[in-house]
């Protein structure tokens, strides 16, 4: 499906912390994820649950996308916590851990009515299908990369950059050729800002849409690099502008620059972002 939501930044919560569920909830993170699965100790599963879905019941969160990551589908907690968010208003429901197309069809099966689903690519069978995974039901949004268990599980050193754009790289093809969005994976080193800015920066050329943050301080910059330049967009109108000049001209040249039926693509697509990152400002996080 085409994402309703502009994600540039992704804050994690743990489940277990519903002290911090208004915290996070006003910070300027585009989507807030509820974690019930690594974030929570087994001993607080339940109650972590509990708390999330009595949250989510309760308020009104139209300025904010509001996801959960639950518990994977070979968990003892996975039908419960989809039971549990069931008649919440939950934006989007995150499965970890996915390796299949079965294992999307599974959560879908149980998905809240107007929830979407976010599916993790964090093994190496994953990895290995994730388009069969993105196109698996149309409530799949996005693939979201997970990196610390499948790099642990493949020995791969988590600081390697070429390893991780291979990763961005394969993530975004897979998701593009199901007509869904890719989302980078978080990074650890709270206190190496400008790492991630780097990392993110890598991630936005490779084609991802937002990037996971565990820490406030994080989000600023993931809303400033996953947002179009004013340079980007000035680009984009002189290109539009020009190919309405143009009219039926196949070809055409903007600034020194050959412009064909692809590149307009890409300025409509800039100025659309452009256009959904100002209704965040506002206020709007939802598409109607």
């Amino acid at each position: 499906m085409i994402s309703p939501f502009i994600i540039r930044s992704r804050l994690f919560v743990p489940g277990s912390r519903p002290e911090l569920f208004a915290k996070a909830m006003a910070s300027e993170c585009d989507a807030v994820c509820f974690d019930l699965e690594d974030a929570v100790h087994p001993e607080k599963k339940v109650e972590a649950r509990a708390a999330v879905a009595a949250f989510l019941r309760a308020g009104d969160f139209q300025a904010k996308v509001t996801v959960v990551r639950v518990n994977g589908r070979c968990t003892d907690y996975f039908a419960a916590d989809l039971e549990a968010l069931a008649d919440s208003a939950v934006d989007v429901i995150n499965v970890p851990k996915v390796e299949s197309g079965e294992d999307i069809m599974a959560a879908a099966k149980c998905l809240p009515a107007k929830a979407a689903l976010l599916a993790t690519i964090e093994t190496p069978k994953g990895l290995r299908l994730a388009h069969e995974i993105a196109a698996a039901h149309p409530k799949v949004l996005g693939l979201q990369i997970g990196y610390a268990d499948l790099f642990g599980m493949a020995g791969v050193d988590r600081r390697d950059a070429v390893a991780v754009a291979g990763v961005q790289i394969r993530v975004r093809f897979a998701a593009a050729e199901a007509g869904v969005d890719a989302y980078d994976g978080a990074f650890l080193q709270l206190n190496d800002l400008d790492g991630l800015r780097t990392e993110a920066e890598a991630a936005r050329r490779h084609g991802l849409a937002g990037k996971s943050c565990i820490h406030p301080k994080q989000v600023a910059i993931m809303n400033e690099v996953f947002s179009p330049r004013a340079e980007e967009v000035d680009w984009a109108r002189r290109v539009l502008d020009t190919a309405d000049v143009e009219g039926n001209k196949g070809v055409f040249v903007e600034h020194g620059e050959m412009v064909d039926q692809p590149v307009i693509a890409r300025a409509r697509a800039v100025i659309a972002l452009a256009g959904r990152v100002g209704n965040v400002a506002r206020g709007i996080a939802h598409d109607e």
